[in-house]
């Protein structure tokens, strides 16, 4: 079973995914640009974890 699974995609070269972390529900924002790209928690209005139950 895989542990992260991706939800949302959008660009093709700029690209932009959210993924879900399926053991703790924790969204994730992927930013990719060329060669460069990162990885972040997804957040709330608050400041806190999106979380999918």
């Amino acid at each position: 079973m895989e542990r992260f699974e991706k939800v949302y995609s959008q660009g093709v070269l700029d690209k932009v995914e959210i993924w879900v972390d399926k053991e703790t529900g924790v969204n994730y924002v992927f930013r990719k640009d060329g060669y460069s790209g990162g990885l972040t928690p997804l957040l709330d209005k608050e400041g806190k974890p999106v979380v999918t139950q």
